[in-house]
């Protein structure tokens, strides 16, 4: 519906919005459904009491105000402006007090052990964040150096307790250093998440690398090296989490591929990075197929061009270069990076548990034209 059309709406319509919001209690009460049951295969080491998962689960009873300050934690992105004519007029109250209650309870992540590669920053930093922000307190973020990975977690906890009801030991959040592209490596650190939790729900592989060569002028050492972070390094994650997730029935894994997967890119040349994401687009397709019955799922995270903190530099020298794939992008903007929350958090958590060998593309339109 558009925003001429919303605008217009009859007056039935609007009758049945007052009637909700008169119908709407005074103090927000949690209800049974608003929670999600607990595992039954979760051990007692990593249950968390009730009080805790309350305070966790954005969707469980709290004040209003304070559910206000945490979906308002992050200032609003200059392109959201627009969006605003288009938002429905129920009364601020109402929808502050909606988005408590109507939160859907599968798209909790509190009770559930995560681990991210590449995550100290980028993407996969924005990933754990997520995570935090829909209720996961037991987090391992990994990356190639661990103090930086530590100094990650320990900025998560921080954050994560502002305008928050949680407190820094309500969370359980590790630094791990781990070489993707090293097998050795990926194992030792899957033994130390084990250890610390007991068990592991839900593992992103983010961890990944992109230069721009011409194929003549590409190093054979450097395509090497790619390879061996980006797929080879996806393969050992996600076969180390199935290893885990199959004996205590399941879990969620999710391969960050890339639109270069199904598209060239233009005008930068990056051979070795596209097919490199198309192996791994693939690959998550393949494991979905082979492990499914096991009860565990692969899907496929496909990102556009983000505009990360290394991405602003890189571009603040080629304006030009920005322009380009700005007007190659149907929605004609870069994506910001917590444009791709929702979708990371719904491919790990319960509310795509009939999800498995698919990709999202979150690409702003590019992929389509």
């Amino acid at each position: 519906m558009s925003g001429s059309e919303w605008g217009n709406a009859p007056p039935a319509c609007s009758r049945r919005l007052l009637a909700l919001a008169g119908r709407a209690p005074n103090k927000i009460q949690s209800s049974p459904d608003s929670q999600p049951a607990a595992s039954p295969s979760l051990s007692p080491s990593t249950t968390m009491s009730t009080s805790l998962v309350a305070r966790a689960l954005p969707g469980v009873a709290r004040s209003a105000s304070t559910s206000l300050a945490l979906v308002s934690r992050r200032p609003p992105h200059p392109h959201h402006a627009l969006q605003r004519r288009f938002e429905s007029t129920i009364e601020s109250a109402v929808a502050t007090k909606a988005k408590v209650v109507k939160t859907l309870p599968d798209f909790s992540m509190a009770n559930k052990v995560c681990m991210v590669t590449g995550a100290a920053r980028g993407l996969g930093n924005e990933f754990c964040r997520a995570f935090a922000q829909s209720g996961c307190t037991q987090l391992a973020i990994l990356d190639l150096k661990e103090d930086e990975a530590q100094q990650a977690a320990d900025e998560l906890v921080k954050e994560s307790c502002v305008d928050s009801d949680m407190d820094p030991s309500d969370y359980n959040i590790i630094g791990i250093g781990c070489d993707v592209s090293s097998e050795l490596s990926v194992q030792q650190a899957y033994r130390r998440v084990m250890d610390r939790y007991g068990r592991i729900d839900s593992v992103v592989a983010s961890a990944g690398i992109v230069e721009n060569y011409s194929a003549f002028d590409y190093p054979f050492d450097r395509i090497k090296r790619l390879y061996d972070i980006n797929v080879h390094g996806a393969f050992f994650t996600a076969r180390e989490a199935a290893r885990h997730m199959i004996p205590q029935g399941g879990g969620s894994i999710v391969l960050v591929a890339s639109m270069s997967a199904n598209i060239v890119n233009i005008p930068q040349p990056q051979t070795p990075y596209n097919a490199a994401k198309a192996a791994v687009k693939h690959m998550a397709a393949s494991l979905a197929v082979e492990w499914a019955k096991k009860g565990v799922r692969v899907n496929c995270l496909s990102p556009g061009y983000m505009l990360t903190k290394l991405t602003k530099t890189i571009l603040a020298h080629d304006t030009e270069l920005k322009k380009t794939w700005e007007s190659l992008t149907p929605m004609g903007r870069m994506g910001d990076p917590e444009d791709l929350a929702g979708a990371v958090v719904f491919l790990s958590s319960d509310a795509s548990r009939f999800m498995t060998g698919s990709e999202i593309r979150v690409d702003g339109g590019y992929c389509i034209i």
